[in-house]
């Protein structure tokens, strides 16, 4: 989809300037500077688009994706002469420009911002965040658009369509998602030829004692499950129907124990065998009632967690389809494809979207929990309309990167 330069006022989602105000809250310019100095992407000398600036031009170009480059950097320089910043230390340029100063930048300030940053964020009051005492999160993947160049192309790949292939590259993108906030983390991507389980075994990295994983029946395998509660979570798998599961005893709640294998071979031997709970249910009022549900949990014990309450918790693990939906469709807009022409762009980008996407679940959680509500009954398009036009009081970040200017320090009413 072609960006035109139209004003921010004639959008589909007003703004008279792109702002900074929400995002360093999330990311402070403290921590931004620090990290362009571990990576050595700090600016050496006074640039008309410095390397700090460029960092959260990144995450803004992924809050107004119908935008054109120079229109998001004027309106973002607008934003810094609303606060009284001359404005010849940063003027609106060219988008090759552009392009240069986010190649100068790189993918590693965003990567590392992302890695440091983007992390579970529920409290023991946020709501829907938690089963007992289990920190809910879920496994799933999707796939993203690129712009149809050849390097792009090269590397990300085409997927498979019935006529010849399809329009545009795609790359994969797997993620856990932290259930009660809907925050994305630990994700991990790849060109589409590599499978949603292949990047998910870095993904599971970042389970941590104490969660209980939800994931798709495509997930499921022995290796994946052996790696995933290694790490000290447990975990609440769909697995597909024609999997093997012999019952070893009945328990009370209408599961049973049983047994995964490696291979058939060990199946037979009885080797190498790792116990799990099974959980088969129907759905009743479905279009198709006589399909049958079937769960595996490493939760034994089914006084601890029982057969119906998993039944019913397993169906959460949707909320990570309704928030790649946000993130795909709301956030970066219906049918629209990544900007950028080269895969260094591409993933820097990617990180763009994924911080941007953070920045405004990590806004959400604070508003549900000041008025004790659960994240799930807030609007995602509505506070990313809010924070698209509205000018916070927060303190802004000037581009000599000193101390940032307030609305307060300025005389000015905030």
């Amino acid at each position: 989809m072609i960006r035109d330069n139209a004003t921010p006022h004639q959008l589909p989602h007003p703004t008279n300037a792109i702002n900074l105000g929400a995002i360093t809250k999330i990311f402070p310019l403290a921590r931004i500077q620090r990290i362009l100095r571990d990576t050595g992407r700090q600016s050496k000398r006074l640039r008309q688009l410095p390397a700090h600036v460029m960092v959260y031009y990144v995450i803004a170009l992924a809050l107004f994706m119908h935008v054109a480059y120079g229109e998001v950097l004027r309106c973002l320089v607008e934003g810094l002469g609303w606060l009284g910043f001359p404005l010849h230390r940063i003027r609106t340029t060219t988008s090759g420009a552009i392009s240069r100063a986010r190649a100068r930048l790189g993918v590693e300030p965003l990567q590392q911002l992302f890695e440091e940053t983007v992390q579970p964020i529920a409290t023991p009051q946020t709501r829907g965040a938690w089963y007992r005492s289990w920190h809910l999160v879920s496994l799933d993947g999707t796939t993203l658009e690129v712009a149809d160049t050849p390097a792009n192309a090269e590397l990300w790949g085409y997927p498979a369509a019935s006529r010849g292939q399809s329009a545009f590259p795609q790359l994969r993108l797997v993620s856990l998602l932290e259930c009660g906030t809907h925050v994305l983390f630990g994700a991990e991507y790849g060109p589409y030829s590599v499978g949603e389980t292949t990047l998910a075994k870095k993904v599971l990295e970042h389970l941590t004692p104490g969660m209980l994983c939800l994931a798709d029946r495509c997930f499921f395998g022995y290796e994946l499950w052996n790696q995933a509660g290694g790490t000290g979570a447990d975990l609440l798998w769909r697995v597909r129907k024609n999997i093997i599961l012999p019952v070893i005893r009945n328990l009370p709640d209408g599961s049973y124990l049983s047994n995964i294998y490696p291979s058939p071979q060990d199946r037979k031997k009885d080797r190498n065998a790792v116990a799990v709970r099974v959980i088969e249910y129907r759905i009743e009022g479905a279009k198709n009632p006589k399909r049958i549900y079937r769960l595996i949990t490493s939760i034994l014990d089914h006084e601890a967690a029982p057969a119906l309450e998993l039944a019913a918790l397993y169906h959460q693990r949707w909320e990570i389809e309704n928030t790649l939906d946000e993130f795909k469709t709301h956030l970066r807009g219906s049918k629209i494809v990544l900007r950028s022409k080269t895969p260094l762009l591409v993933r820097q980008e990617l990180y763009g979207f994924l911080l941007a996407h953070f920045a405004v679940r990590g806004l959400m959680h604070e508003a549900a929990l000041e008025a004790d509500l659960d994240p799930d009954v807030l609007s995602f398009v509505h506070t990313l309309r809010v924070i698209r036009r509205k000018i916070p009081a927060f303190a802004l970040i000037p581009p000599s990167g000193d101390r940032a200017l307030s609305p307060t320090r300025l005389g000015r009413d905030p």
